[in-house]
């Protein structure tokens, strides 16, 4: 299915996925794809990050062209370590950005843990087994409503997390 804009727009995957490229490759299209259409909130979900490209000169550029007035940008882990090793690009601009970013952490032993998903109003991306980077995208109205219940309800059990900057005493 087309997304809207220009035809050489490439458009967002939709239907099954397999493999840790073929999920690399879904979120550098869904970051590309927030910051070409406006989308005003962006959620991102894992129990850690660390399989996801996030800290790649691409994917910051992105955000970066995304981050604007009236944005929100939620990131929902079990724990953030990984984040701020593993990707370093990406804890600058969290820093810079603290006004849009969100960040929580929840427990594992709490509920039924932390789904590896983004969610935006138009578009999902859930991948139901990690391990393998396997899973489903697409715009089904349905489906994008339950994820979005799913990561609300981690949320609410979450406490506040990755702050933009420690200040100690």
């Amino acid at each position: 299915m087309p997304s809207e804009g220009t035809a050489a727009e490439p458009a967002l995957p939709e239907g099954r996925f397999d493999g840790r490229e073929a999920f690399g490759g879904i979120v550098r299209a869904a970051l590309s794809s927030a910051a070409r259409q406006g989308w005003r909130e962006l959620v991102l979900s894992d129990p850690d990050f660390a399989d996801w490209p996030l800290g790649e000169r691409a994917s910051i550029e992105a955000l970066q062209a995304w981050s604007a007035t009236g944005r929100r940008f939620i990131l929902l882990a079990q724990r953030f370590d990984v984040v701020e090793r593993s990707h370093a690009r990406l804890v600058p601009w969290r820093r810079m950005w603290d006004h849009i970013v969100e960040c929580r952490t929840v427990r594992a032993e709490a509920g039924n843990g932390v789904p590896s998903a983004i969610w935006t109003p138009e578009w999902f991306a859930l991948r139901t087994d990690p391990e393998r980077s396997r899973g489903v995208c697409g715009v089904d109205p349905r489906a994008r409503r339950e994820l979005r219940e799913a990561i609300d309800e981690s949320w609410r059990e979450g406490r506040p997390a990755f702050p933009a900057s420690t200040l100690g005493l």
